[in-house]
């Protein structure tokens, strides 16, 4: 009952991430947003959720949607790419540190995965249009935007492994195979990411074949060193 709650406490704290609520001035001083910028940046992920891309959406197009004047793209931005850059910083940080929050405060690695999977589909499923940028761009036309997605998701897997092995949730794995499955893991993650939201009758399959595929990632990795006559010998005993 504890764990539900304070998972609660975390989804209730950062599901109305930015991208879907009004923002307020001191929260665009944190972010380091102007007025301008930030409504350009809100007015392209409200266009996305209609099945555009980032990289489709013309300054025009930004401009009436954000109620501005179209030559104040270029106040802000030097180019198109620059203001990819600063959606997908603005769409980052707050997931990451709700995430992070959560696997600091777990007492085992199904406790981290269950915790952690719960919130990021909340946040999915809160924040439509955010996850469908960093799902389409990260293949799409843009090399700068396509690297500085995969910055993020690297970012994000080794910052999920830092803290596996910090708080020694799966100690007797090596350090190098943890960060190997946190990257695997956060890839999954994503590409679970619109089913999620598209397909309401599979959310919850969706959450828990995430957190057994994370779990077996795990516990697979335990056994790394075991041979297969090995593997098998274990599973008789435990049968």
């Amino acid at each position: 009952m504890a764990e539900s709650k304070r998972t609660w406490t975390y989804l209730q704290r950062f599901s109305e991430y930015l991208p879907t609520r009004p923002t307020s001035k001191a929260e665009e001083k944190m972010n380091g947003l102007t007025g301008g910028k930030l409504k350009l940046i809100q007015a392209a992920l409200r266009l996305i959720t209609e099945t555009r891309s980032l990289t489709s959406l013309g300054l025009r197009e930004l401009a009436r949607e954000a109620g501005l004047n179209p030559n104040t793209f270029y106040r802000h931005f030097k180019s198109l790419d620059e203001f990819g850059l600063q959606v997908l910083g603005y769409i980052a940080e707050e997931m990451k540190a709700g995430v992070r929050d959560l696997r600091q405060m777990a007492d085992s690695s199904e406790q981290a995965s269950r915790d952690t999977v719960a919130f990021v589909y909340h946040y999915f499923l809160a924040n439509p249009a955010a996850t469908t940028v960093a799902v389409r761009e990260l293949h799409g036309p843009s090399p700068i935007l396509r690297r500085a997605l995969e910055s993020q998701l690297e970012a994000s897997a080794r910052e999920m492994a830092e803290d596996i092995i910090e708080r020694q949730l799966v100690s007797a794995v090596p350090s190098e195979t943890i960060h190997e499955v946190s990257r695997m893991t956060i890839r999954y993650i994503l590409f679970r990411a619109m089913d999620y939201i598209e397909k309401p009758a599979q959310r919850e399959t969706i959450q828990t074949e995430t957190e057994h595929f994370i779990n077996r990632q795990f516990r697979g990795a335990m056994l790394d060193h075991l041979s297969q006559t090995e593997v098998e010998r274990l599973a008789l005993r435990q049968g």
